[in-house]
């Protein structure tokens, strides 16, 4: 009865001896079956260059977000924002779905909605050019021209050479020259 037990562990310690890791020491993860530097592939190519599994970012959010762009593009900004709504379930960390879920609720004039995802948005990506344009036209949608106009000369700073900042600059200009009462 020992020898059944003995032979099975046996072949376990073998079979366990096959198998590769590799321990990243800078990150700590434990990664299996990536090549080796020098190893080569079935038809004689080196892997390097090559992007392995663990190289390759993705996010569950990104079809939906494609999908959005999309219908946002068509003018379609309720299907977009639903379905940047729903990236932003998929992956909570996703700051570009949630600055296009608050450029959608800006364009169906949803402001409560756009300022909880900007606020969202700008934990997630910074104070980047984009983020001061879009909450900038925000503003200027809202006839807050004060407020449009700080967050499009802060766009301007970090990115002076962007058109649609350009532009939003000279919309705001035109909105003001042409105040309705």
């Amino acid at each position: 009865m020992k020898r059944p037990i003995a032979a099975a562990a046996g072949l376990l310690m073998i079979a366990l001896a096959g198998c590769q890791t590799n321990v990243d020491s800078t990150d700590g993860v434990v990664r299996t079956n990536e090549p080796s530097k020098g190893d080569v592939t079935s038809f004689g190519d080196a892997f390097d260059g090559l992007k392995t599994v663990s190289d390759v970012e993705y996010h569950a959010s990104d079809q939906a977000v494609a999908e959005a762009k999309n219908q946002f593009r068509a003018e379609n900004y309720g299907n977009a924002g639903a379905l940047f709504f729903k990236a932003t379930q998929l992956s909570p960390n996703d700051g570009n779905a949630w600055m296009g879920l608050a450029a959608c609720s800006d364009r169906i004039h949803r402001f409560d909605l756009a300022d909880r995802a900007y606020g969202r948005a700008l934990k997630l990506v910074g104070p980047t050019a984009e983020y001061y344009n879009n909450i900038g036209y925000s503003y200027l949608l809202r006839g807050k021209l004060q407020d449009a106009r700080s967050n499009f000369l802060k766009a301007y700073e970090l990115a002076p050479n962007d058109p649609t900042v350009v532009n939003n600059l000279q919309l705001l200009s035109s909105s003001v020259q042409n105040i309705e009462r």
